[in-house]
């Protein structure tokens, strides 16, 4: 009862949120969407992570009755300003020491929210390799992963205090592991398979 009762305060802190904030999203990035109508009921959200300010800009660009869940590290619970909006918006789990209890905690989210969103970079620092997480969990959960492109015309991230750029967020077809792995050669390991689907994801992600 008590993980309803949060599960549903949740939502609607969620819903509220993405409405307040929507029209400086939209005013500050001129944000534009494209593909709304590719989101379904469930699926793991997939998307490059070069910006704080690309969790705002996905959960406006979804709207504020398709909420979602995101992944974040724990370290954010103690930030003053960052602690409650992630309490609202995420599943914390450690990313610099990844469990089988964040595992069991993330998909126990997944399982509770329509969508879940995950950064296969995990960090913004440029170059990042792709983890295999959504991978994992589209194929734990037999749902659709839905690749979300966004794309900035300016600086990204925005050089404060003026220079934002204008933002267009565009979600693709949602697509499965068999569609990414049509052609991998037999006999490749596990961890290949899932390194090199998530290279794919990627490469996908920028091709929306």
């Amino acid at each position: 009862m008590r993980v309803r009762i949060a599960e549903a305060f949740r939502a609607i802190f969620y819903a509220a949120l993405v409405f307040v904030l929507a029209p400086v999203v939209y005013a500050l990035f001129r944000l534009s969407v494209r593909g709304k109508e590719n989101l379904r009921d469930r699926g793991i959200v997939v998307a490059r992570h070069r910006s704080y300010w690309d969790i705002l800009v996905l959960g406006v660009a979804c709207g504020p009755f398709r909420r979602l869940n995101f992944l974040a590290r724990s370290t954010l619970l103690r930030h003053p300003v960052f602690g409650p909006v992630v309490w609202g918006l995420a599943t914390v789990i450690d990313r610099e020491d990844f469990s089988r209890e964040d595992f069991r905690r993330a998909l126990q989210a997944a399982d509770r929210s329509h969508l879940l969103c995950v950064f296969p970079e995990g960090t913004t620092r440029p170059g990042s390799t792709p983890k295999s997480g959504a991978l994992r969990f589209a194929d734990r959960l037999n749902r659709p992963l839905v690749p979300v492109n966004i794309l900035a015309h300016g600086p990204y991230p925005p050089r404060y205090p003026f220079r934002y750029p204008k933002i267009e967020a565009r979600i693709g077809p949602p697509l499965d592991l068999q569609e990414l792995a049509h052609d991998l050669p037999e006999g490749i390991s596990r961890s290949q398979r899932y390194q090199v689907l998530a290279e794919r994801l990627m490469a996908h992600v920028d091709s929306v």
